[in-house]
């Protein structure tokens, strides 16, 4: 690959062959869908996962490597992002508001991970707006970003993900009574930033980095740019940030 080539050329060549690979050691990210509520569901049913320490075929920690450094914004201020900036470990999450399996890892594996790692300096979280359920989906997805533009961003999508939220119960005025009680102070601002240029250009900016990287399923994360499909039990992702912290520590980029 040309050294001279773009951020998005090298994070597509790198995606596309994070896919092939994903595909066939039944790793990661571009995993069968789950049926939930619909036949067509694009939800990540869990499955099992392989430690991502068992061997390195081809050089994968090297492309894990390659493609955190691709993925993992680190930018200071992003309202969509819990963690220190300069945190070892970076888990980046694609999700979809609809995605039972999204609202699983919210409510039953993120808190622990907050706690244990975020809380401690050792795990940065970046949430990705990844969506697969349509116009409800973005507008809650719009929803989210608007209310991060008043540092209210997790409290909305805690909110949203409290219980299983789909159709009606995202309407415009749904997300509006949600945001205000999730904090939201100036409700005007929020339904303008909900229908701004800048939303679409933040939404469409996450959607074609998973898009990039062949994300076909919600919840899809990576770890460091190690792939994790689905909702997995905790373990599987303290396991998964144990490790990254460990190696990053080795090389003198951790604590």
């Amino acid at each position: 690959m040309s050294a001279s080539a773009s951020p998005g050329r090298r994070l597509a060549a790198v995606g596309a062959i994070l896919a092939l690979i994903v595909g066939l050691v039944a790793l990661g990210i571009a995993v069968g869908t789950a049926v939930e509520g619909s036949g067509d569901s694009k939800s990540a049913e869990p499955e099992p996962a392989a430690s991502v320490s068992e061997g390195d075929p081809g050089g994968r920690q090297k492309m894990y490597d390659d493609l955190a450094k691709q993925t993992s914004r680190r930018e200071k201020g992003d309202a969509l992002a819990v963690g220190r900036a300069d945190a070892p470990v970076v888990l980046v999450e694609y999700a979809d508001y609809q995605c039972g399996f999204c609202g699983r890892f919210a409510r039953e594996t993120q808190p622990e991970l907050i706690e244990k790692y975020v809380d401690e300096g050792v795990l940065r979280i970046e949430f990705r707006n990844f969506t697969i359920y349509g116009e409800d989906s973005e507008r809650a997805a719009r929803a989210s970003w608007a209310a991060g533009q008043q540092g209210k961003f997790w409290e909305l999508h805690d909110a949203l993900y409290a219980k299983s939220r789909k159709g009606p119960a995202l309407a415009e005025d749904k997300l509006v009574e949600l945001a205000r009680d999730s904090g939201v102070e100036d409700i005007d601002r929020f339904r303008r930033d909900m229908k701004s240029d800048a939303a679409k250009k933040a939404l469409d900016r996450d959607q074609q980095e998973g898009y990039r990287l062949g994300v076909q399923s919600t919840p899809s994360f990576l770890v460091n740019g190690a792939p994790i499909a689905g909702a997995q039990p905790t373990a599987t992702f303290t396991q998964a940030v144990d490790e990254a912290a460990g190696r990053a520590r080795k090389s003198g980029g951790g604590k």
